[in-house]
């Protein structure tokens, strides 16, 4: 491999640990970050005339933690930053591996980075595109292109968000106690979000952006890694695992939707079902009242078990949905709730559910979703009241910014 390659090919994989390494020592990650990057232009500069070293990995996070030091030595006296933060300013060589500890007593700098990307001082969309940037080693014109926003929308997001972060003073260190539990809820939504929209894209061209979700899965395993005592973790982990399974199966080859009846399940990704259960097993273990992200995985795993569409559980699926409503108010899973009642009842008892839901206050809520229409024009149809589903395909067509989506609805409009 050429020297170059080589240079992309590590700092791609070793990003995330050097800024989290480096940030610890200058308790900013947008600095942090720019001392990576310098550290990547030395091994370009470098490594062409000298060659790859034996380890290219600790070279990159040596150089970087260097200068690390050496911008804290300028900024302040040696002595009492030296006091500071220890040991840690003389040691150039690489981190050691984190041992094994406590969840209440992860110091892992990998984590502390996780936890300040995704404080809730930013906004969901400074965090998911922060996180992105500083875990996922995304460029901003590859967040850009996820995400369908111009190039300079996300470095304006990362360039706040980062101001945002030195402003309030937040401190590079795992929180605690009943902070942690929400600081965490909000690392755990923003990976959710990044793989939803990977998974489901809410507009452009395409129905998948399979992109987003790895790099959610990554997170994810990442997290699972480094918490292995949290079981919302690895109850995330799970479901990302079994919802990934199906992805090369939810788009034809022209890349219009197929729906879930519809789906090969020869062609489901065994090893990521194998590891979605097991993950969900881990989670199990460690006890406690299911959370969300338990019953999400739940659920699809009740999809993931069902050899063919007919067999899936649905009577199983409606009541995790009904406790996952308990736990987590909200229309959305209401609406999931009536079309798994729908096949677990008829679709009589379906739309009964939907025409509540849409009389009531999560009516209001819904009024843009386009979902709701579709699933409404679905129960219609299955009970033969065709020009009603039709009518409601179309609604549902005109409300959705995904191409694909709309192209689908358009479709079963025009079968009806």
């Amino acid at each position: 491999m050429r020297a170059d390659g080589a240079v992309e090919a590590v700092f791609r994989i070793e990003q995330a640990r050097i800024i989290a390494a480096v940030a610890r020592v200058v308790r900013d990650v947008g600095i942090a970050e720019e001392l990576a990057q310098d550290a990547l232009v030395a091994a370009l500069e470098q490594w062409p005339e000298s060659g790859v070293p034996d380890n290219p990995g600790a070279w990159l996070m040596a150089t970087a933690r260097r200068r690390a030091i050496d911008l804290v030595r300028r900024r302040e006296t040696y002595a009492r930053k030296l006091a500071e933060v220890g040991r840690t300013l003389e040691d150039t060589g690489p981190p050691p591996e984190p041992a094994e500890a406590d969840a209440d007593e992860i110091d892992d700098d990998l984590l502390r980075l996780v936890f300040v990307s995704c404080h809730p001082v930013l906004s969901t969309e400074a965090r998911v595109a922060l996180t992105l940037r500083l875990l996922g080693g995304l460029g901003t014109d590859e967040i850009a292109r996820a995400f369908l926003v111009p190039e300079a929308t996300v470095a304006q997001r990362i360039v706040r968000a980062k101001r945002a972060l030195a402003k309030a003073g937040v401190p590079f260190e795992v929180p605690y106690g009943a902070e942690r539990d929400a600081r965490l809820a909000s690392v755990l939504e923003v990976i959710y979000l990044v793989f939803n929209e990977g998974y489901a894209a809410t507009a452009g061209d395409d129905l998948l952006r399979p992109g987003l979700c790895e790099d959610a899965l990554r997170l994810a395993r990442v997290l699972s890694g480094l918490m292995p005592k949290e079981p919302e973790v690895h109850a995330l982990a799970a479901l990302l695992e079994l919802q990934a399974s199906r992805t090369a199966t939810r788009t034809a080859p022209d890349g219009s939707p197929v729906l879930l009846a519809d789906q090969n399940r020869a062609r489901w990704d065994r090893l990521l079902i194998r590891r979605g259960v097991d993950a969900l097993t881990r989670a199990s273990a460690l006890g406690g009242v299911p959370g969300p992200y338990a019953l999400q995985a739940a659920i699809a795993a009740c999809h993931a078990g069902a050899p063919t569409y007919e067999d899936t559980d649905w009577t199983t699926i409606a009541a995790l949905y009904g406790r996952l409503a308990t736990l987590t108010p909200s229309p959305v899973v209401e609406l999931n709730r009536a079309v798994a009642v729908s096949m677990a009842e008829g679709p009589a008892a379906g739309l009964a559910l939907v025409d509540a839901l849409a009389a009531g206050p999560g009516g209001a809520a819904l009024k843009g979703y386009h979902l709701l229409p579709s699933v409404r024009g679905d129960l219609l149809a299955r009970l033969g009241r065709t020009r009603e589903a039709r009518a409601e395909f179309v609604r549902a067509a005109g409300l959705t910014r995904n191409e694909r989506e709309r192209a689908l609805l358009e479709e079963r409009a025009a079968r009806l």
